[in-house]
């Protein structure tokens, strides 16, 4: 299987279904149950609903402001399948999809809704803490991989980036580490076309991203990432690869996820500013969830009753998770709680300054403006 889907030049992009879910490559098929394959669909629905869901909410102030995924749920879910449980994601702050199939923490919510402890839910499901700052996770993702190889661990560092990340000096670093010192892990660029406003055609003059990777020693394959079992039968590969490399095979692989972003980058954009509608129409007819559902109907392994009965079970659980973020009263005093390790003289003084504010005047008081 590794030989087959990685051994292959960068453009030579990788598909199992056609945008209408038919099989295209039966060789590349998965090996993967009925009831693996309907818990692949479902969750990438259930990630298309939350991504509606989170919208929703920052549209009425309940939520900050949100990234959304719609168009990737193929190349998040379909990765993330593709792994083990104890193998680590890096992320950055568009691939909720992965976390969806790690099991989504309800606290993960928290975040976006300004709880820092949002982030601390995720190392329960061995998800690094999320990221902002672009590329920046990648040199540490590379790092952890290189202790789980020194220690012996048979674990794979798997880290998600956006297509803009490649222009940034900290990608180039951790690929030129991975490759001088040979580590596990897998570099995957969700290519979505659009870095904020900048086009993918001005973020390199290279053909493909994918091909990036042989300047650093190892090999770089490009895949349909709006098509679920692509995505999933070449991070699988590459997790093998990593793990148990052939002999002068390198460990890390690069998988470009040719895909689109279908809504902004995030609420606080306008994507109408910077690109044509048809454009996003002609991505829309390759959609992730229409083809992998095709595939299913025509199997016999969906129909519109589990359908039905699917989405009201996704509904009924993301009202739950709403419900239980929203409950959850703010404590000004977490301020102070990250800041070091141990806590500072300076520090405690500034916190018992603002519990002596808060109870002299109220919190109501201190919020008027």
């Amino acid at each position: 299987m590794s030989a087959d889907v990685l051994d292959r030049a960068p453009d030579d992009r990788v598909q199992v279904l056609d945008p209408d879910g038919e099989v295209v490559a039966p060789d590349l098929l998965p090996d993967l149950d009925d009831a693996e394959l309907v818990e692949m669909y479902r969750d990438m629905r259930f990630a298309r609903r939350f991504d509606e869901r989170m919208i929703s909410l920052q549209r009425q102030g309940r939520l900050g402001t949100y990234s959304s995924l719609a168009g990737q749920e193929g190349a998040q879910v379909g990765s993330t399948y593709a792994l083990a449980d104890t193998d680590t994601l890096f992320y950055q702050y568009r691939e909720h999809g992965a976390l969806v199939a790690r099991g989504l923490p309800w606290e993960y919510l928290l975040y976006w809704m300004g709880y820092e402890r949002g982030n601390a839910a995720l190392a329960d499901v061995n998800v690094f803490p999320l990221n902002i700052s672009i590329a920046a996770h990648i040199p540490h993702a590379v790092g952890w991989s290189w202790a789980a190889k020194r220690d012996g661990d048979e674990q794979v560092g798997v880290v998600h980036f956006g297509d803009g990340a490649t222009s940034e000096g900290d990608f180039h670093e951790a690929m030129n580490f991975a490759g001088v010192f040979d580590t596990p892990t897998v570099f995957v660029c969700n290519n979505n076309q659009w870095a904020i406003s900048v086009p993918r055609e001005r973020q390199t003059a290279s053909a493909t991203i994918a091909q990036k990777a042989n300047a650093y020693g190892f090999d770089g394959v490009q895949v349909d990432g709006m098509d679920p079992l692509a995505t999933y039968v070449v991070t699988k590969a590459a997790r093998e690869r990593a793990l148990d490399p052939a002999e002068d095979e390198p460990r890390p692989t690069l998988i470009e996820a040719v895909q689109y972003r279908f809504g902004a980058h995030t609420t606080a954009d306008d994507p109408e500013v910077y690109r044509d509608e048809a454009e996003v129409e002609e991505w829309r007819d390759r959609d992730p969830l229409a083809r992998f559902g095709a595939f299913l109907w025509d199997r016999g392994l969906l129909d519109q009753e589990r359908l039905d009965a699917m989405n009201e079970a996704i509904d009924d659980e993301l009202a739950d998770i709403v419900d239980r973020a929203e409950d959850v009263a703010a404590d000004p005093t977490d301020l102070f709680a990250d800041v070091y390790a141990e806590s500072t003289d300076e520090l405690d003084a500034q916190r018992e300054y603002l519990t002596d504010l808060r109870g002299r005047h109220g919190d109501d008081a201190l919020l008027d403006e």
